[in-house]
């Protein structure tokens, strides 16, 4: 198992910490740092920039929004970062959510699975510098009737293959990431309740009759060192609060539906109601300590530790940090608590 990093949304006004963090990653021998998108800033350019300053780590995208770009762009941006990297560039998607692809793109939130399939096929096809023609339901390139020509990219990414990675959540955008992913990116991921959507990352690998070896599994999990871990866990208590209260509809709140299907399902219903009431001290109160602690590594470097080994067991190959400090010098300690932790956990 690596370590990865998770750098979030930038410009929030942390933008040179999130930096050094990068850098301190790549000194420490970290796999890969991951930077996010939602309307703000967007991934690339971020990692155009985290790339540049660092050296050996890898940089990925988790996640580009796959209705903020056309496949052929989304081709184009990966062969550019893979190129500029030398080589380090992971290509993270995602469809989003039906309020930031509707109300922010103007893309209709339908047919995700359908569209992702089409959408990573024609990224591949791209990728793989092939004239790139499509007759699917969401797409066709070029489009029939008009003066549109079959192209082929241009530029020669560094490798022969640059790994896709999916973010997803549901049952059947699971089987979808094993059927055609080189990676799955998790939120919220217990190695308590992971059982069954790795089952369901398998029967999707069954289905395409392809092998999983080599298939990275990569959660991104909150990190906070101290003493007390119960203490720890009131740092994440506004992040995991925001996601399964706030983020979508409540009719359509896919990180509420997760903590539901790990058995917290009347505990998110408080969450939820509280958060969209504009409780939001109560909506973090109400954030159960045991969902915290089984999504998150928490406390002193040997509990973390012994935490390590339980993802590590539940199939885990890169796990990736996100740093819940109160401050930057302290965020950079975590990181190297960390590197030791998981070299005390004999599983790097």
């Amino acid at each position: 198992m690596r370590l990865g990093l998770n750098l979030g949304y930038w410009g929030a006004g942390n933008d040179a910490a999130n930096l050094a963090l990068a850098k301190k990653a790549d000194e420490l021998d970290y796999a890969v740092v991951w930077a996010a998108e939602a309307y703000g800033s967007d991934a690339p350019t971020v990692l155009s920039w985290v790339a540049a300053q660092t050296s050996r780590i890898d940089v990925g995208s988790a996640v580009l929004q796959i209705p903020a770009r056309t496949p052929a762009m989304t081709a184009m941006t990966a062969a550019t970062l893979d190129t500029l990297s030398g080589g380090r560039f992971r290509l993270g998607l995602g469809v989003s959510g039906p309020q930031v692809s509707e109300g922010w793109h103007g893309v209709k939130f339908a047919s995700p699975l359908g569209r992702t399939r089409e959408y990573v096929e024609i990224v591949r096809k791209a990728l793989s510098r092939s004239r790139v023609k499509y007759d699917g339901e969401h797409f066709q390139l070029p489009l029939p009737g008009g003066p549109g020509k079959a192209l082929t990219l241009t530029v020669h990414p560094v490798r022969e293959e640059i790994p896709v990675y999916l973010a997803a959540i549901g049952p059947k955008n699971l089987e979808l990431t094993g059927e055609i992913a080189n990676g799955w990116l998790p939120v919220f991921f217990s190695p308590e309740h992971a059982g069954e959507q790795l089952k369901l990352i398998q029967a999707g690998a069954d289905k395409a009759g392809r092998s999983l070896d080599g298939f990275d599994v990569v959660p991104t999990v909150p990190l906070v060192v101290g003493d007390d871990w119960k203490a720890c866990a009131d740092a994440v208590r506004g992040y995991a609060a925001l996601y399964i209260g706030g983020m979508g509809s409540r009719e359509k709140n896919f990180y509420n539906q997760l903590a539901c299907r790990m058995g917290f399902a009347s505990e998110a219903a408080d969450v939820q109601q509280k958060y969209l009431g504009r409780d939001y001290e109560g909506a973090m109160a109400a954030v159960p300590l045991e969902f915290i602690d089984a999504t998150s590594l928490l406390g002193p470097k040997e509990r973390i530790a012994e935490r390590m080994q339980a993802f590590a067991a539940a199939g885990v190959t890169t796990l990736t940090m996100a740093p819940s400090m109160p401050d930057p010098e302290s965020s950079a300690h975590a990181l190297e608590v960390a590197a030791e932790a998981i070299e005390l956990a004999g599983v790097a």
